[in-house]
């Protein structure tokens, strides 16, 4: 197939696709790797120079691959070999603004896997007896920060692993810089590359077309004599698109500069068509009597901004701090000049979804309004016209350090709490960002962690690399900036990071608890709370409240267990494992754990006496443990139950849910003490938390299934658990 296709089909009388307008020859290749034709690759990667059309195409072919859209087009009217067979939609995970992970979490979701791990996806879509067909679009806007190059951990973690599966059929819209290596990594028999600015596939005549229609009064352009009379229209609509060498965007901008401000055009001055994205903005500057580099200056703001776009509240302000001098007047007097190249943007329904929380909804809701450049191949020409991006991305991410109000990140505009790191990232500034636990809990923390992974691990401090590890599980239970707040208390505690935990509860938040402490502890098989006789500093004993672990025999500072028939009397209480579903307290059903038990638990075990409350050890005769009676506990004004790796505490007096933890490693054993000190125990270790009663109920989206320990490795922000 190659471009001669095109003029077959017009001369067979065939109509352009309603929305492609053209690419006859590309069209034909995607439907006959669709319908499996012999011959047909099973891999197709599609490329092309920035504003080639690829994302247009693409949207055009599934629209035919759509069950439903397709009824919406005159299908009857075009070229049979461009129509895909009428089959259920392929499964069409967009890479836009999304991680890896996400990508392939999405497909799991799609296909309703049961997979855990990243690999076990690829495992059961490898065993489905019926191949599966697969279209990645907008791999090149890959990821929530632009400056960690996520599109091409797609390419090598998501998309390799899928075309090298046999059952899957696959179409990828790739960056040119990647497609070489993604097609190499397959049989040539296998794979084939459609290049959209390779002669072969390329389509003069479908850009004329795509010009003339966007010129044309009858579909909306203004009446002007290039747009009612049709020899003129046409004629202009050649020499655009002969001027743009292929490039669909550089028509585009050209089009809309002289249709919103068409004083002063000559369409019989060649020279005041574009060539290039880049000399589409500047014309369209001399043409309106400014200066192309303050036009450039102006949409500066917009070629770095992140996520949905920039609120146009901070646009004045990162104009200023580009330029380094005030554009206010430049604005004020310039937003027509800017307006063929920005489009305004609503902020997105999902902004909550990915995790933001409670306070995400000040900011998705209240009718702001976000601006974005047309296309991110503009961004990518003005970025490239700067003498030092590093040094521009390092003032605007000092302005809008300077715009949080005393520093304070619950008053802080949603873009800059969840986009500052992103900035400070390509200005080589992130290491020193992350030193506040208060941009922690209140970052979006895909986004956040995002940004984070993407700084070699040895440059990152202390508290950034704890809040690493504990961004999957923020993702994972979609917590609200309260709850991740209390999650990353706890972990900072267990860091041996107090300070940073004790920040949390200055900073305005009401923790659902205060982490005592935390010992790293492995091993652990069950825990129960008491209280032993032990000697003062006085000397004389004294009553501690204490934490009962039962561990393996042999851990330092424990003590062997007697024997069964000696230990009835002061035996340590232990939780049945199973939690419970009716909402009663785990553990208030307890059995004993003696030396049975401990045979039971498989070899010898022995107690391990912890403070309740402070972070030390207890040297007391374990058999003198005294346990909270069943009439202690069941006057207690909390309960508890558990899951594999969540519990929640709740008020016995009118069941109200009064704290909920998820854990990011399976819970072995749990107890709650009679004065709300909860006690739980992990793979990783042991970590004690006060309940405090007066904070409102904070309920993470708990997992309703669980089997095994979290995929440290994926980011579930977007799909939820998949763990």
């Amino acid at each position: 197939m190659s471009a001669s296709a095109e003029g077959n089909a017009r001369a067979a009388g065939y109509a352009p696709h309603p929305y492609v307008g053209g690419r006859t020859a590309a069209l034909r290749a995607l439907a006959a790797w669709r319908m499996r034709w012999p011959g047909a690759p099973r891999v197709i990667v599609l490329t092309g120079n920035p504003g080639s059309g690829r994302s247009r195409l693409l949207t055009g072919f599934l629209m035919m691959c759509d069950p439903e859209y397709r009824k919406q087009l005159p299908m009857d009217d075009l070229d049979p070999a461009t129509v895909p067979p009428d089959l259920p939609a392929p499964a069409v995970p967009s890479a836009a603004g999304r991680t890896a992970a996400q990508v392939l979490w999405l497909l799991a979701d799609h296909f309703e896997l049961a997979a855990g791990r990243t690999e076990d996806v690829f495992a059961e879509l490898a065993a489905r007896d019926e191949p599966v067909t697969i279209v990645v679009p907008d791999v090149d806007q890959a990821g929530p920060v632009r400056a960690a190059e996520e599109a091409t951990r797609v390419v090598r973690e998501v998309l390799t692993p899928l075309a090298a599966t046999e059952t899957v059929q696959l179409l990828a819209d790739v960056p040119r810089e990647l497609a070489t290596e993604l097609a190499g990594a397959l049989p040539a028999s296998q794979v084939q590359v459609i290049d959209l600015d390779a002669p072969e596939w390329a389509d003069p005549k479908g850009l004329v077309l795509h010009a003339e229609t966007a010129l044309d009064a009858g579909s909306g352009a203004p009446e002007l004599p290039y747009t009612t009379d049709p020899a003129a229209r046409r004629a202009l609509a050649e020499a655009l698109a002969a001027r743009a060498a292929g490039n669909r965007l550089t028509v585009q901008l050209a089009v809309q500069s002289l249709l919103m401000q068409p004083e002063g055009f000559d369409p019989a001055d060649a020279s005041q068509l574009p060539t290039s994205v880049g000399e589409a903005l500047d014309l369209h500057a001399r043409r309106l009597g400014t200066d192309p580099q303050t036009l450039r200056l102006m949409l500066a703001p917009l070629a770095f901004a992140e996520g949905d776009g920039l609120p146009v509240q901070l646009l004045g302000t990162l104009a200023n701090a580009v330029a380094g001098r005030d554009m206010s007047q430049d604005l004020t007097d310039g937003m027509l000049l800017a307006a063929p190249f920005i489009q305004p943007v609503e902020p997105s329904s999902e902004d909550d979804e990915d995790g933001t929380g409670e306070d995400a909804e000040a900011g998705a809701g209240d009718g702001r309004t976000l601006l974005r450049l047309m296309h991110p191949a503009l961004a990518e020409e003005i970025r490239s016209g700067l003498p030092d991006v590093r040094d521009t991305q390092t003032r605007i991410a000092m302005a809008l350090l300077e715009e949080v109000p005393q520093q304070d990140w619950a008053q802080a505009d949603p873009y800059i709490r969840d986009h500052l790191a992103a900035h400070t990232l390509e200005a080589g500034l992130l290491p020193q960002l992350l030193t506040d636990p208060g941009l922690f809990a209140h970052a979006d923390p895909v986004t956040l962690r995002a940004a984070i992974e993407a700084v070699p691990l040895e440059q990152l401090g202390a508290p950034a690399r704890t809040y690493l590890r504990t961004a999957p599980l923020l993702t994972r239970s979609q917590a609200s900036a309260t709850l991740r707040a209390a999650f990353l208390e706890s972990a900072f505690v267990e860091d041996g990071l107090a300070p940073y935990a004790e920040a949390l509860h200055t900073r305005g938040f009401r923790l659902p608890w205060r982490t005592l402490w935390s010992v790293p502890l492995a091993g652990v098989r069950a825990v129960t709370t008491g209280s032993v006789a032990a000697a003062g500093e006085d000397g004389t004993a004294v009553s501690r409240s204490v934490a009962a672990l039962l561990v393996p025999e042999g851990t330092p500072g424990s003590r062997t267990l007697p024997d069964a028939a000696d230990a009835a009397d002061g035996a340590v209480a232990s939780q049945d494992g199973t939690g419970a579903a009716d909402g009663t307290a785990a553990g208030e059903d307890a059995g004993a754990v003696n030396g049975d038990g401990a045979a039971a638990a498989g070899g010898r075990t022995a107690l391990l006496l912890h403070d309740l409350r402070a972070p030390e050890y207890v040297d007391a005769d374990p058999s003198q443990v005294v346990q909270p009676s069943e009439e202690d506990r069941a006057a207690a004004p909390l309960g508890f139950s558990r899951g594999a790796d969540y519990l929640r505490v709740w008020a016995r007096a009118d069941r109200r849910m009064v704290a909920a933890l998820v854990s990011d490693s399976p819970v072995t054993d749990a107890d709650l003490s009679p004065d709300g000190v909860l006690v739980v125990a992990t793979e990783r270790g042991v970590t004690a938390r006060q309940i405090l009663v007066d904070a409102p109920p904070a309920a993470p989206s708990v997992p309703a299934q669980r089997t095994g320990t979290t995929d440290a490795d994926a980011s579930h922000g977007l799909e939820g658990d998949h763990s």
